[in-house]
């Protein structure tokens, strides 16, 4: 029965966090916190895949957040309800055509899983262009490498008039709701954890700790690092179809280079190479920003101090490695059961 716990617990879960948020037992303001941390955790651990259990040193995951977040938008503001409403393809205005008639259809909530997944493969697709390239040579230029990229994502949707430009795009459809965002999360979380227990995870690790010694040990490690790359920033473009969704409006400065820090930041406040670590540096980083909103501008003084005492008497962060119970094999949970006793 015990095996049936996690998987009971989490639809209990859901079902719990659905039905209060229809029955309006959490507000707006509430639910959108909670749904920021959703997001935030599927942010945080794509990026640790990389920074973390490869030990590359990616800064521009904001720019695959922006591919996922313009993709999923085009698709639910333009693509979809051209179809469905004639609305035009492309907007001869400033705005994007009314689409409150399709977000009220039922179909909409069930078309919009497809379409993360369509805005994820397009963040993957643009994480593959920047791997091959990146993982022929050795050293810190994937940082440089994906700053740049950054700048170039952010750079070319504002000079894409047919995309709002500076501007942006408005008159997004809300369809991410807490149960959406909970079950992407869990599906992220279980998704990365599972490629990090496998064959192909254990050789990310293993080009962390050494790559020469992990080439030698027949890994294949540009493949390897491709391969890793491209899924963390399949989850960061689906990360950003909710984010877009949730904000109903997106333009190139919502994915700038200050969208990347906070996800670093959330990283090593959870702590390198920790699946809980994302999870709790997450939730923390968000709590202590909407804690200290009141400050406005002097939120962003406290917060980096707070990080830098983080870092000079706990630099592994919250967890620092470890993992909950739940996310580890069973074969190690039953070494620290036996080492416990």
């Amino acid at each position: 029965m015990k095996k049936y716990y996690l998987p009971l617990g989490l639809i209990g879960l859901l079902v719990v966090l659905t039905g209060a948020s229809w029955l309006g037992f959490f507000s707006d303001y509430i639910q959108t916190v909670i749904m920021l941390v959703g997001i935030n955790i599927i942010v945080t651990a794509s990026l640790n895949l990389v920074n973390g259990y490869m030990g590359e040193f990616s800064v521009g995951h904001a720019g695959f957040m922006a591919v996922g977040a313009y993709i999923s938008t085009i698709f639910t503001t333009r693509v979809i309800p051209h179809f469905v409403l004639g609305t035009p393809l492309i907007p001869t205005g400033l705005y994007a055509p009314d689409v409150t008639a399709w977000a009220e259809n039922p179909a909409a909530h069930l078309v919009f899983p497809v379409v993360l997944l369509i805005g994820g493969l397009g963040a993957a697709i643009a994480g593959l262009v920047v791997a091959i390239p990146s993982f022929k040579i050795r050293g810190d230029y994937l940082a440089i490498i994906t700053l740049a990229v950054n700048y170039i994502v952010k750079s070319s949707f504002e000079n894409t008039q047919a995309l709002g430009g500076s501007r942006g795009i408005t008159g997004i459809p809300k369809l991410s709701t807490v149960p959406w965002v909970f079950f992407w999360a869990v599906v992220s979380l279980w998704a990365m954890r599972n490629f990090i227990l496998s064959n192909y995870g254990r050789g990310v690790v293993a080009i962390r700790e050494d790559e020469i010694a992990a080439g030698l040990m027949s890994v294949n490690t540009r493949r390897t690092k491709i391969l890793g790359f491209c899924i963390s920033s399949f989850f960061a473009g689906i990360g950003g179809g909710l984010l877009a969704h949730l904000l109903l409006y997106i333009n190139p400065s919502t994915f700038s280079i200050l969208k990347s820090v906070e996800a670093l930041a959330m990283v090593y406040l959870g702590g390198m190479s920790s699946i809980s670590g994302s999870i709790l540096g997450a939730i923390a980083y968000t709590g202590l920003a909407e804690a200290l909103r009141p400050l406005r501008l002097w939120k962003w003084v406290v917060i980096p101090l707070i990080l830098i005492f983080l870092m000079l008497f706990r630099r592994e962060g919250i967890m620092g490695g470890r993992e909950f119970k739940f996310l580890l094999p069973k074969e190690e949970v039953k070494g620290y059961a036996a080492a416990s006793d």
